[in-house]
């Protein structure tokens, strides 16, 4: 059994980028963790950031619920994550705690600071997580494998290289991406309308209906996969 964990910047990040992979691991029996490190409450030209809190909490939770996962929620400020031990110790204390196989997260090559900050916080949980020296309250867990998610705010130096066929998930992604209103347009862009088109064009490129493109640290070579490979 692989175990997902899927760590973005705000709320609606994992679900909209990944929410075919995220249905496709759970249904391995084993429910992924999708991690919010905000809930991206600043996002609303009409609602305050305490109301749209509210909404956003709300959304992220309707959608784990149709993806079958695990929803966390970190206390980080929307626009403000910081890069810092700190932060990087709560997400290390989450590795160890859910023990993931696979952990995705956010590209370095983004126009969105927060998008950047969670990279490099990722980066360095990642390897203080696996680290025996590190006393924390759980034992330490390597991830075995990292991946990036293909987003529309973190293009520069992104490369497709693995390609996963989420043909079988496709609806319950977009039933999953639409509980949330930014998603379905309301904040300004059509982010379902995009992916939906996104993941069509890259299941074109791979030989399956719908697919998600994903990127790893080291350069290799493309690939086409039904399940994500571990090691």
């Amino acid at each position: 059994m692989t175990r997902l964990m899927v760590i973005g910047a705000h709320a609606g990040d994992a679900e909209v980028t990944c929410g075919g992979l995220i249905a496709k691991y759970s249904k391995q029996g084993f429910k992924p963790v999708i991690v919010h490190m905000t809930l991206g409450e600043k996002g609303h030209p009409r609602l305050s950031a305490e109301e749209y809190a509210v909404q956003k909490r709300m959304e992220a939770e309707r959608a784990a619920e149709v993806l079958g996962a695990k929803p966390v929620y970190l206390p980080y400020e929307d626009g403000r994550i910081p890069v810092n031990d700190e932060v990087k110790m709560a997400l290390c204390d989450l590795i160890r705690e859910y023990r993931p196989d696979v952990l995705i997260t956010h590209w370095r090559g983004s126009i969105h600071k927060d998008h950047r900050s969670t990279y490099l916080d990722v980066r360095d949980a990642v390897f203080y997580a696996s680290l025996p020296a590190f006393k924390r309250k759980l034992p330490p867990h390597r991830v075995k494998a990292i991946y990036f998610a293909e987003n529309w705010e973190d293009p520069y130096g992104f490369k497709p290289q693995v390609y996963v066929d989420i043909g079988e998930e496709f609806e319950v992604w977009r039933r999953a991406a639409s509980m949330y209103s930014f998603a379905r347009g309301e904040t300004g862009f059509p982010y379902v309308e995009y992916y939906t088109c996104l993941f069509r064009l890259r299941g074109i490129e791979a030989g399956f209906r719908y697919a998600q493109a994903l990127m790893m640290p080291p350069a290799q070579r493309r690939i086409r996969v039904k399940w994500l490979p571990v090691s």
